[in-house]
């Protein structure tokens, strides 16, 4: 999945958690951390530490991967083009 914000990539862990069926406290107490942490992450992404993404990405048994976009020039659509602040 191609994630292009920090909104996107909240939805994607708080999708995950719920096939999961995990709720936010159970989630905390497997990583150590509050509930009010995974809610913050799932409600304000851009406030989160990025250590609690890779807690949170430890708990729900993802990974994160990193690739090069396409060059515009190399890409006829408009999606290569990045669009978004964070």
């Amino acid at each position: 999945m191609k994630i292009t914000s920090p909104e996107m990539l909240a939805h994607s862990l708080k999708n995950a958690r719920k096939r999961r069926h995990l709720t936010q406290q159970a989630t905390a107490e497997q990583i150590g951390i509050k509930q009010a942490t995974v809610s913050g992450f799932e409600h304000h992404p851009e406030r989160s530490r990025l250590e609690t993404l890779f807690k949170l990405l430890s708990a729900l048994e993802l990974e994160l991967h990193v690739t090069e976009r396409d060059r515009p020039e190399d890409s006829t659509g408009s999606e290569a083009r990045w669009d978004q602040e964070w």
